[in-house]
């Protein structure tokens, strides 16, 4: 810093409000500056300014299944808006387990990080929740809403899933299979209880023999389609949970020799990339991404502001994207 101010023939001080924004300089003065630390090579001490301002400008992520493209996309999206915000990331997956979700969540904290956005695993004890609170890490809850003083982010379920089945019931049908998520997690009851919803609101009787569990992923998925398939009076559509579930139906219905949607209507939660070049186009509810990574990091760097400061659950709305799996045309 000494070079660059000699360099601009300013102070070191003037240098330090440059870099770091904290007083109005000229722009000529934040010029000459600029030129100087090109001039030298200067790259400024990020871990000795984390050191002397108590801040890393850091946040950590800990998401699990980053294969899955629903938490790939919230991370990009996370990533642009710290990007946008000045902030680096560091990311850990938790691999859905909660003893890894512990350990994740402690090397972020000894990394000091100033923050940490986590989407928690389906199961344990919440260890990694109580382990934030006890040690009082800003952090907001990403996906999976749970309850506890924690700022959360996550899409509304129970009425978005209601909408996606009704849309099947209002082509007619009554026998609607469902393959729900991983026990446990509060995505995975919201969405069941929104196709009872869509069930009872249309005077449909609850058939528990159409509901299997996929478990949130693409083989369990497809064991549990074939399933639906063996039963007797089956259904004449499947609703798939999540969209990895949603490629494990698709396995088992081509396996089946089972027209899509001819002789079985299929819909989803989740877009992902494909779901729009499939034949046929697939119908689903499509969730904010690239929303609910802003807003994350958004409500963590007020919590880190305000450390105080009221919590907010952030229910974001998605989208209905109705193509040809269901029977529309067009």
């Amino acid at each position: 810093m000494e070079d660059v101010a000699r360099a601009a023939n300013v102070s070191m001080s003037t240098v330090s409000h440059v870099l770091n924004g904290t007083r109005k300089v000229s722009p000529a003065t934040v010029q000459a500056v600029r030129d100087a630390i090109q001039a030298t090579g200067y790259v400024p001490n990020t871990l000795a300014q984390a050191l002397a301002g108590g801040t890393t400008r850091t946040i950590g992520v800990a998401i699990s299944a980053l294969t899955n493209h629903y938490f790939t996309e919230t991370v990009r999206a996370i990533e642009a808006q710290c990007a946008h915000r000045g902030l680096m990331m560091f990311l850990a997956d938790t691999h859905d387990d909660p003893d890894q979700e512990l350990r994740v969540v402690q090397a972020l904290h000894q990394r000091r990080v100033d923050g940490i956005v986590l989407a928690a695993t389906s199961g344990g004890d919440r260890r990694s929740l109580d382990y934030l609170r006890a040690n009082a890490i800003p952090s907001v809850l990403v996906d999976r809403i749970v309850p506890g003083e924690f700022d959360q982010v996550g899409v509304e379920n129970v009425l978005s899933c209601m909408q996606l089945v009704s849309h099947v019931i209002e082509h007619g049908h009554r026998r609607i299979g469902f393959v729900s998520g991983a026990p446990g997690i509060p995505t995975s009851v919201e969405r069941l209880d929104g196709y009872r919803a869509a069930l009872r609101h249309a005077g449909i009787p609850f058939d528990a023999d159409l509901v299997r569990c996929g478990e949130s992923g693409s083989e369990p998925a497809r064991r549990a389609v074939h399933e639906l398939l063996a039963i007797e009076n089956g259904p004449s559509a499947i609703v798939a949970a999540n969209n990895l579930m949603m490629i494990g139906a698709m396995h088992a219905l081509r396996d089946a020799k089972i027209d899509v949607p001819g002789r079985m209507a299929l819909v989803g939660f989740d877009d992902f990339d494909w779901a729009d070049f499939f034949i046929p186009r697939l119908t689903v509810v499509a969730q904010p991404l690239e929303e609910i990574g802003a807003r994350a990091v958004d409500l963590l760097v007020t919590r880190i502001a305000r450390p105080d400061g009221p919590y907010e659950i952030a229910r974001l709305q998605p989208t209905l994207r109705i193509r040809n799996s269901c029977g529309c045309t067009g």
